[in-house]
């Protein structure tokens, strides 16, 4: 029998095996031993940023990867999401994440309507990590309490997050808003899309792909005061066009529109039950809105990605995503005298066809 002590991994594989017992416990549910984990991974000596990014971040990304596949339901995610949160909390109040504060005051929110709340938290823990007095303000915050929280404190910056694209408007009065009376804004989260491509269009200050880069990034100095005289309109002027805001407007009637006419359209609709006819009319009223929020951005590659999304997404769950065609041509014929709108759809339905969407 020896004695010595055994190798230890190397550092990548030493995660992997964290990440990997950690959402054993997650996915069972098992809010004790997941946060058990966390306590002990951090009593070992794993750093307390690395414990947030490297391994609960990684297990909620594994959480979404599931929902997706339709290995886990709604209800799933939303307690592994939970005790994902509650791991967090638990890394903030452990002696190993108490870290004096050396640096100034940020604000980290979501937009209104985000209910995504994880990736901001992970940041602002990751900036009181780092010495930042941090005002973590939540999820779905309006940009009318954002602003007045704002006149209220001497904040250097607004990390704004944002995971769903449909959020985009709203972000993009936030960010506006808050140049307005003096704050610059660093944007965050997957709704921002490659490389931040609507962070840049949206007129945002800075762009980051995760946590650490936007801490990395807030750590190189103050970041400039904005032109307050920057207005929505200068970032997006074919808005003067109205079709986003009529889109947007008459969101319910479309949907009821295409709804009725899909049935004669995909006949198979016809066998449908309730919860059937109540997801395809949830995911008509998603398909309208990102069908807006293309105009409103003016760039068919957003709705192209989420209807391609959205197929993969039916065609896990055993629901025929050949009703999507139909149901884009109705939205067409529905829009016919709008000539953006028309142009989004038919490079939307052409992704579909050549693609071969699924039976």
């Amino acid at each position: 029998m020896s004695t010595s002590t055994p190798p230890r991994l190397p550092r990548a594989q030493h995660l992997d095996r964290l990440v990997d017992e950690l959402w054993n416990a997650v996915s069972a549910v098992d809010e004790y031993t997941a946060i058990d984990m966390v306590l002990r991974m951090l009593d070992e000596g794993t750093a307390p940023e690395s414990v947030l990014l490297d391994v609960i971040a990684r297990v909620q990304g594994r959480v979404g990867e599931e929902w997706a596949a339709d290995r886990m339901t709604v209800a799933q995610e939303h307690a592994a999401t939970a005790i994902n949160d509650r791991a967090v909390a638990a890394v903030s109040v452990h002696p190993a994440a108490r870290t004096p504060v050396t640096r100034n005051r940020i604000t980290v929110a979501c937009v209104d309507g985000e209910w995504h709340a994880l990736p901001a938290r992970l940041l602002a823990e990751v900036l009181k990590l780092r010495g930042w007095q941090v005002d973590y303000l939540g999820a779905q915050v309006p940009t009318s309490h954002l602003i007045a929280h704002l006149h209220s404190t001497q904040t250097d910056a607004v990390a704004l997050s944002s995971s769903i694209a449909s959020r985009l408007p709203t972000a993009h009065a936030a960010i506006t808003a808050c140049q307005a009376i003096g704050f610059p804004v660093i944007a965050g989260g997957a709704a921002f899309g490659p490389k931040g491509r609507y962070a840049t269009l949206l007129g945002a200050d800075a762009w980051a792909p995760d946590a650490r880069s936007a801490a990395d990034h807030l750590a190189q100095g103050r970041m400039p005061r904005p032109n307050p005289d920057h207005q929505q309109l200068d970032d997006l002027p074919h808005l003067d066009d109205q079709e986003y805001t009529l889109v947007a407007r008459t969101s319910t009637t479309l949907v009821q529109a295409v709804y009725t006419g899909l049935e004669d359209a995909f006949p198979p609709m016809r066998a449908y039950d309730d919860a059937q006819r109540d997801r395809t009319a949830e995911d008509l009223a998603h398909i309208v809105e990102f069908l807006a929020t293309a105009l409103y951005l003016d760039d068919e590659d957003l709705f192209t990605r989420f209807i391609t999304w959205t197929a993969q997404i039916l065609e896990a769950r055993k629901v025929p995503a050949r009703s999507l065609p139909p149901a884009l041509d109705l939205l067409a014929r529905e829009l016919k005298d709008f000539p953006r709108a028309a142009r989004i759809l038919t490079a939307a339905n052409h992704t579909l066809t050549t693609a071969g969407t699924p039976a």
